[in-house]
């Protein structure tokens, strides 16, 4: 199920996966022949919907925090270790496949690095819409407050370790499918998500630890998403539960991981009971399976 400013629809759809490994990608160094900084950057074949992981180590303590500039967008590092630092670059299966040139700078080198991002088939669906259902737009009211909270950037990071699955519901939509809308191509849109089929009133777990940024409820013009928690991870780390039938935590409130944060519902422009959770890297969002079974941190 996603939610932007057009519609919500949860058709059934197989599963994807995509495997993940780590490896030490080449540099070119722009300053001088002894590289100050090592870079590294997992996973080794990344494609579209990934997230990248780029650690860069330095050579002394007192080092410049390292910055990451890809796509002419700057993202900080976080530490991580002693000399070593963490930001996380997403890609979607808007972007197209190929070689991204990242420049890391810090302790006084910039070093380039390159990654081949591969390409992935993501499923198609087509889906007619009555003319009423189409109109539908959600409130400008739900979206600033959505929006805002996935460009969340806290430098603390609150999770450990994988992330867990938030629902005991089967997948019925995943993450990254393309669609038709009565016969036109959604060029703009991807399932932006998973979807989790489950009873109404079924507990909704929180994925990973983190800060309650977001909450809001259909009476307080949430018309689209439904009730809706948003989960601050840090980091520039994010995730949304949405149409939910009861929320269960207030803004503000640490929550751990697997803690009971709502219940599956199906408020919201919502064909039946499910939940659908979103997870987000510096304001886009990107395939929540590797972070399950993978454990970026």
């Amino acid at each position: 199920m996603t939610c932007d400013r057009t519609f919500c629809f949860s058709p059934p759809s197989g599963f994807l996966s995509s495997a993940v490994s780590a490896a030490t990608v080449t540099l070119a160094a722009l300053a001088s022949p002894a590289a100050a900084l090592e870079v590294r950057v997992v996973p080794d074949n990344p494609r579209l919907g990934d997230t990248l992981s780029v650690l860069v180590e330095t050579e002394t303590d007192n080092a410049t925090v390292p910055t990451v500039t890809a796509n002419g967008r700057r993202y900080e590092t976080f530490p991580v270790g002693t000399n070593r630092y963490r930001a996380f670059l997403p890609t979607t299966p808007l972007e197209r496949p190929g070689v991204r040139q990242l420049q890391v700078s810090g302790d006084g080198t910039v070093e380039t690095v390159s990654v081949n991002v591969g390409d992935r088939d993501f499923p198609i669906q087509e889906i007619w819409l009555s003319a009423e259902t189409n109109a539908i737009e959600g409130t400008d009211y739900e979206f600033d407050l959505v929006d805002a909270f996935k460009q969340l950037v806290t430098p603390q990071r609150f999770w450990t370790g994988p992330f867990l699955t938030p629902s005991d519901g089967p997948v019925t939509t995943v993450y990254g499918v393309r669609r038709y809308y009565n016969g036109e191509w959604a060029g703009n849109y991807y399932h932006r998500g998973i979807d989790y089929a489950a009873a109404t009133g079924a507990p909704v777990r929180a994925a990973a630890a983190g800060r309650v940024a977001l909450v809001g409820r259909v009476e307080e013009g949430f018309e689209l998403h439904g009730n809706t928690v948003g989960i601050d991870h840090g980091q520039g780390v994010t995730t949304i539960y949405i149409h939910l039938s009861r929320i269960d935590v207030r803004e503000g409130q640490m929550v751990e991981a697997g803690q009971t944060i709502g219940g599956v519902g199906s408020t919201g422009i919502s064909t039946g009971p499910h939940l659908h959770w979103g997870l987000y890297v510096r304001g886009e969002s990107v395939d929540p399976y590797p972070w399950q079974h993978l454990g970026l941190k």
